[in-house]
């Protein structure tokens, strides 16, 4: 069972990085592989050969286990790499450069990922295609699931041009949701903090005849926000549209304000936009089910890769 689980997860690591490889070629300047491992400091051009060789020999190997020299060769830098991300990762939590409620990188699950396939690779193959194929669906089940919940719940406060709050449920009357005063909270925080000089509210229509954006704005003023420090961004119906819209206000350093688990998309959408974002998790007090976003955002997350093709 453990070779066959190890080939499932070989599969989806080798699918999973030419997929990034390929919708790469569609973005300049895009690196979709460093949401799983950043071989710093090799150049991008250099790293996307090692990672597509990696990913040509993983599928091979789930497809015809044997242990190869080659392949064992570029499994070893590539967890290398993983190895030293997660030691960069302490280094720089260690010295106060972003805060998390769960310390625990992504990276360190690849490094655990990579050390059982290499296990694996030295273990004479035991053919089970039920928990080959299990794995790889738990694989792609998971992978996201561990990106939204380590890197969302990461707050990345830091200097800026611009705080772009996402919006979220406003009722008819023009009060906020719990979920959306969260957000706003927080945006008005990092403006206190003097982290930005102006906030950005983006959204759509509300319940009644407010919009969103109002409501956010009103919320913002009554808590002592000048009005003249705000921004409304009315056209903000979805992700891809308040970052879009977002290159109308500034080209600028962006802190972007929204649920943990909706933070990596937002991360992801900014980055193939071209602008340097940091992503600040809001409040959680809002965001029941947990379980529901949780499975949405999963199932956005693929959506988004897939259409980066």
């Amino acid at each position: 069972m453990f070779t066959a689980a190890a080939r499932g997860l070989a599969l989806f690591l080798g699918g999973f990085t030419l997929l990034n490889i390929a919708g790469d070629l569609q973005f300049a300047g895009s690196d979709g592989n460093l949401w799983w491992i950043d071989l710093w400091p090799l150049p991008i051009a250099l790293s996307r050969v090692i990672l597509a060789a990696f990913a040509i020999a993983m599928i091979a190997y789930a497809f015809a286990p044997a242990r190869r020299k080659i392949a064992t060769l570029l499994l070893a830098i590539v967890l290398i790499g993983a190895i030293a991300n997660t030691v960069r990762y302490y280094m720089l939590l260690s010295r106060g450069d972003f805060r998390t409620s769960l310390p625990v990188p992504l990276s360190l699950l690849v490094v655990a990922a990579l050390i059982a396939i290499l296990i694996a690779q030295s273990r004479t193959p035991q053919p089970n295609r039920r928990v080959f194929i299990a794995s790889f669906i738990a694989a792609g089940i998971i992978f996201p699931i561990a990106q939204i919940a380590l890197f969302g719940l990461t707050d990345y406060r830091r200097r800026a041009d611009l705080i772009v709050v996402f919006g979220a449920h406003a009722f008819a009357d023009g009060r906020p949701s719990r979920a959306l005063a969260d957000r706003i909270d927080t945006g008005i925080e990092l403006y206190r903090a003097g982290l930005a000089p102006r906030i950005l509210f983006s959204g759509g229509p509300a319940d009644g005849a407010m919009h969103e954006t109002e409501a956010m704005r009103r919320y913002a003023v009554r808590r002592g926000v000048p009005d003249a420090a705000i921004g409304v961004d009315t056209g903000g119906i979805n992700t891809e549209s308040t970052v879009h819209n977002t290159l109308t206000f500034t080209h600028g350093r962006v802190l972007a304000v929204s649920h943990f688990y909706h933070l990596p998309r937002i991360k992801m959408t900014y980055q193939r936009y071209g602008l340097d974002v940091f992503t600040v998790p809001s409040g959680n007090a809002g965001v029941q089910p947990l379980a529901l976003n949780l499975a949405r955002e999963d199932a956005a997350f693929w959506r988004y890769y897939l259409r980066r093709l």
